[in-house]
């Protein structure tokens, strides 16, 4: 009879059988329905074969029968190996401490490196990464995902352009690209100030330069504001002094915006209850740990967090995956023509002030015209605006 894997699970030995006519024992088991294989004669009186442990349990009386001897040469299998392991309980305690130990370590955060920072942005970003958990001893599978960890940085840290992450065994890297500022010889190059758009002139404060216009002036994108030549308005260009123009010139500038809203909106809005489950992932096949049971949510919305187990700079095919239900909830908001109205003018002053300068001024709104279609309020509405409409313009001598 062949071994099959059902031999190693339930534990098989080998055996030698010493006696006049051996194979009387063998015709016996074969009688008997006892599994023996890789049978062996050696000489007249042994032969050796393997059989099934709870086999060899029933040969005692064929043995008598036969006046046969059996000694156990081999015990192979399972249960034999977990007898050996526990013989040595100690040790294999000790080994499995020594890799859970490692496994936990390798899991957790060990190091936090900054690259390119200056010491100002090096603290500001050093404690914005603390705040979101990322230090020494936490556990990987706890924190946000690289790209997360990332675009959050990028956002909170003020003196940064950018914030690469690198998670690089077991420490984060951080690389920062700071904000350059342009060099003093640059901003102060001889230079004309030109229009930007076209304006009418409210405000101008020269600091250097000669000014070309005056307030209530019209003016067109490209025209000369400020000259960086001063001295005598009938005197050639090279008899003047030349400068670096400075100044700052207020215009009055005109916008028109397009806004739409709708009378009726459905809106889908979080109501701030969730439910968890967590899982370990093998292979892809998700093994339930913490968080059984059905989501009772009637609307929701899933995020999935995955984040790898390592042992030590290994990647394990062992993923902790943890998805997180977020109860939603949907109402109908319904606007009379005066709100619709009133929201479309927020809604239109809002997106203009984003695309405006910090120091911009918005001094005047009307609206232009307005119609009620299709259950929807559309609006035009033209805006004043106060604004710096200043531009470089190096001079080039000799031009």
């Amino acid at each position: 009879m062949k071994n099959n894997w059902t031999n190693h699970l339930h534990g098989y030995v080998r055996v030698r059988i010493d006696g006049d006519y051996p194979e009387r024992f063998l015709n016996r088991c074969i009688e008997e329905d006892i599994s023996i294989w890789q049978i062996k004669k050696i000489g007249d009186n042994r032969i050796v074969c393997y059989m099934d442990v709870e086999d060899a349990k029933r040969i005692r009386p064929l043995l008598r029968m036969t006046n046969c001897k059996v000694s156990f040469i081999q015990r192979s299998g399972f249960p034999f190996l977990i007898r050996r392991i526990m013989a040595r309980s100690g040790f294999v305690a000790g080994l499995v401490g020594f890799l859970a130990i490692m496994f936990v370590l390798s899991n957790m955060v060990w190091g936090v490196e900054i690259k390119g920072a200056s010491p100002q942005v090096e603290h500001e970003l050093r404690q914005v990464v603390t705040e979101m958990g990322i230090k020494r001893g936490a556990f990987q599978f706890s924190l946000p995902s690289v790209e997360l960890i990332q675009r959050d940085v990028t956002e909170l840290v003020q003196g940064a352009t950018w914030v690469g992450v690198r998670q690089k065994g077991t420490t984060f890297e951080f690389e920062v690209v700071e904000q350059q500022l342009p060099e003093e010889a640059d901003r102060y190059s001889p230079r004309h100030l030109v229009a930007t758009k076209k304006a009418i002139i409210r405000k101008i404060f020269v600091e250097h330069g000669q000014a070309m216009v005056k307030p209530n002036d019209f003016v067109r994108e490209g025209d000369l504001l400020v000259s960086g030549y001063i001295g005598k308005k009938d005197a050639e260009d090279e008899e003047k002094e030349l400068v670096p123009a400075q100044a700052v010139v207020f215009g009055e500038i005109w916008y028109k915006s397009d806004v739409t809203i709708p009378l009726d909106t459905l809106f889908t809005t979080l109501t701030g209850e969730k439910k968890s489950k967590h899982y370990l992932s093998i292979y892809g096949l998700d093994i339930p740990i913490w968080g059984y049971g059905k989501v009772e949510f009637e609307e929701f919305t899933e995020s999935i967090h995955e984040r790898p187990f390592r042992f030590i700079n290994w990647s394990l095919p062992l993923t902790y995956k943890r998805s997180d239900f977020l109860e939603t909830d949907q109402f109908e908001r319904t606007y009379t023509k005066e709100e619709a109205v009133r929201a479309a003018r927020e809604r239109a002053r809002v997106d203009l002030s984003k695309d405006l300068p910090k120091d911009a001024e918005i001094i005047g709104e009307k609206v232009l015209h307005e119609t009620v279609e299709n259950g929807k309020v559309n609006l035009r509405i033209h805006y004043q605006v106060i604004e710096d409409i200043t531009s470089e313009q190096p001079i080039i001598q000799g031009d």
